[in-house]
């Protein structure tokens, strides 16, 4: 059995990026097919690979994008969608230290992050959009908008991989879509 299949490790890997008050509801192993994230921060500058709060630093905007296929934790909580990479992988990466912050909300960073962190935490009701399709032996692919324009297609499979470490896939998947496919029913496409 991949450690990566392991429930005790996909709930060690969300809640390191689980807001403060907010609690784990649902969490199983999935498939991150694309994404196209940005984020803009205020009072920060960059250091290597990490965002370091600075009273009078910047206003930085970070773009972390990713075409393949990878494996991906995906959570929930009462207010976010939370996501983990299984292993490290490699994304495209553009730095913006000029934003056009027309109509953008910027962040101010209170804590230091790592970029790799950056487009791992989305509130649930900045979805715009969530698409909810079956897929391929019983998984469902969904595409998910956000109001700012980011954008996650994510398979939540039909099984939690070999020799039982996700005895709660079923269940969790289940939340999951529930979840999902409320925001898809509420029509929350604002465009």
């Amino acid at each position: 059995m991949s450690s990566i299949f392991d429930e005790k490790t996909m709930i060690q890997y969300l809640e390191q990026r689980i807001p403060k008050g907010e609690t784990l509801i649902a969490g199983i192993h999935g498939i991150g097919i694309a994404s196209e994230i940005k984020q803009v921060f205020v009072n920060c500058i960059l250091i290597g690979e990490q965002l370091i709060p600075e009273k009078n630093g910047a206003t930085l905007e970070i773009s972390k994008c990713k075409y393949s296929k990878s494996d991906v934790y995906i959570g929930i909580t009462q207010h976010y969608l939370i996501l983990s990479e299984c292993e490290s992988y490699m994304h495209l990466y553009e730095f913006n230290d000029h934003p056009d912050l027309n109509g953008t909300v910027a962040e101010e960073l209170h804590t230091t992050i790592a970029v790799q962190d950056v487009g791992s935490c989305f509130p649930l009701d900045e979805i715009r959009k969530c698409v909810v399709k079956k897929g391929w032996m019983g998984s469902f692919n969904c595409s998910i908008t956000m109001k700012n324009g980011n954008f996650l297609k994510l398979m939540l499979p039909k099984f939690g991989g070999m020799g039982g470490g996700m005895p709660h896939h079923a269940q969790y998947r289940e939340a999951i879509l529930a979840r999902l496919s409320a925001c898809a029913l509420k029509g929350l496409d604002h465009s």
